[in-house]
């Protein structure tokens, strides 16, 4: 576990204004670690501009909005674009290699769209919900954008490369140490946000995590034969999702 190693995980999963690695340039795999360190900067960054819009006056609602906006940003909506290329390739394709087709199609088809209606949907009213408690809402923001990445990792060590190129393919091979390092940079900020809410209902979010992962894990490995850049990134919204919604729930 390196700086270098996390210095990649942020070359990769933002649009943030970093210096250029140097040669040699670590394995994206070995980088897989530090993912929820992402999520931390990138949570992080989202709930100053929730903090700093509601203190300018904005309603709940607006705040919970630049709020995603700013997420969408920082990541140069990377995510979204895989869940909507997912979306397309899995329901769209009759076989595999006309799935795989399809995701690679820079063009966005009927269930690309509604996937990003309802992830963009789905995040910004559970956010609105959260901003009436704004602490909370900052810990959550947190906790959940490093708790989806942590899920990332364990995509891509659970599940084989559908493809023989591409990201899922360079940047398979993640650890056991890996893994170890990135569920317990997941755990810690759920396990926080358990304490700021004064109650055990926070910690439900893991295991529904889990679920969600299971699930795409599984359609992606029968309908695509294994993971892609492209499931990764629907692997974090999935994971989102349905995390914040939890945190809502209690």
């Amino acid at each position: 576990m390196t700086l270098r190693e996390a210095h990649l995980a942020f070359v990769l999963m933002t649009r943030l204004p970093l210096p250029r690695l140097a040669e040699p340039i670590p394995p994206i795999g070995r980088a897989a670690w530090a993912f929820p360190l992402v999520g931390l900067g990138v949570g992080t960054l989202a709930a100053a501009v929730l903090f700093g819009l509601l203190g300018l006056g904005l309603p709940p609602a607006l705040a919970a909005g630049g709020a995603l906006v700013t997420q969408i940003l920082l990541t140069g909506a990377l995510h979204e674009d895989g869940l909507a290329d997912v979306s397309d390739g899995i329901w769209g394709g009759q076989d595999r290699a006309r799935r795989l087709e399809i995701m690679r199609d820079s063009r966005i088809g009927s269930y690309g769209t509604l996937a990003l209606i309802l992830s963009v949907g789905l995040r910004w009213q559970a956010l609105a919900v959260l901003a009436l408690h704004p602490a909370l809402a900052a810990i959550a923001l947190i906790a959940i954008a490093m708790s989806s990445r942590a899920c990332i990792t364990l995509a891509l060590a659970a599940l084989p490369a559908a493809r023989a190129d591409g990201l899922g393919q360079s940047a398979s091979g993640v650890d056991r140490a890996g893994v170890s390092v990135a569920l317990a940079l997941g755990l810690a900020p759920v396990l926080a946000l358990a304490i700021l809410a004064g109650s055990p209902a926070p910690l439900f979010i893991l295991p529904v995590q889990g679920l969600a992962l299971f699930a795409l894990a599984r359609l992606a490995l029968k309908r695509l034969g294994g993971q892609t850049g492209d499931v990764l990134g629907a692997t974090q919204q999935l994971t989102e999702v349905v995390g914040l919604l939890v945190v809502v729930a209690q």
